[in-house]
């Protein structure tokens, strides 16, 4: 077997624990351990506790690897693999009882920089629907065993998702790129979790997906669910504060590209 391959069953078997476990901490009831950007941006006790058990199962298994999770601090491993993680991608969607939610897992190689790594295995698990995700470079991209295709035809326009910061001083321009997407779109979707919505553009189920302001865990193994899926990612405005991620099947990621590159 090769390498990303088993990346990519370990990823998928540590997150289908983490998610077990997400899953049960909210039938109990959530707790807010924290803000963190904004008051609207949450930590729930839950992201802690997932992220602490991801690592700990990762450092186990690979003692030599490093880590960069959303909840706590990177690390710097000897290997040249890096786990980019985040335990509970959708977190207000999670504290809401939104079943929109996931844990996303990858691992990288060289820079743990967003647009500089290579990434080599990943996986993004749905608790509330039991449905894994999974991707390794040069392997393909699967639903469990069936494997994903992007799609090719939207000659009703493209269905779209995106999403918004949680900083109010964000959103017109946010709502500003919607107006420009607009024009290619047969809908726009805004569930609350790149990672699935990666997922998705993934499976099929959209036919591309744009944000600006995601972190390195927000899409890691979203992307290379995308890219082995036979489509298209790009990080542009990689030097801002809010760089624009754009995914989505050849054509569409293309389209969606010529709109907003440019955009100020």
């Amino acid at each position: 077997m090769s390498l990303e391959l088993e990346l990519a069953d370990l990823a998928s078997r540590i997150a289908r624990e983490a998610g077990d476990l997400a899953r049960t901490r909210r039938a109990e009831g959530v707790h807010l351990a924290a803000t963190k950007s904004t008051i609207a941006d949450i930590v729930t006790d839950a992201d802690r506790e997932v992220e602490l058990l991801i690592r700990e199962r990762l450092r186990v298994a690979r003692p030599g690897d490093g880590f960069l999770g959303e909840e706590s601090e990177a690390e710097r491993g000897e290997s040249g693999i890096t786990w980019v993680v985040d335990p509970i991608d959708g977190t207000v969607n999670y504290a809401y009882g939104i079943p929109s939610y996931a844990v996303s897992i990858a691992a990288v190689r060289g820079s743990a920089v967003a647009g500089e790594w290579e990434a080599l295995s990943a996986a993004v698990y749905a608790p509330a629907s039991a449905e894994m995700f999974t991707a390794a470079r040069g392997h393909g991209a699967f639903l469990g065993d069936a494997r994903l295709s992007v799609t090719t035809e939207t000659s009703a326009g493209a269905l779209l998702a995106t999403g918004f910061g949680y900083d109010p001083a964000t959103h017109d321009g946010d709502l500003a790129t919607v107006r420009r997407i607009m024009s290619i779109a047969r809908d726009l979707r805004r569930a609350g979790a790149a990672s699935l919505d990666l997922a998705f553009v993934a499976a099929g189920r959209l036919d591309g997906y744009f944000e600006r302001g995601l972190k390195p865990w927000d899409h890691a193994a979203g992307a290379l669910l995308v890219t082995e899926a036979g489509g298209s990612v790009s990080l542009i405005d990689r030097d801002s504060t809010r760089p624009m991620l754009i995914a989505g099947g050849i054509e569409v990621h293309r389209r969606v590209l010529d709109i907003l590159r440019d955009e100020t």
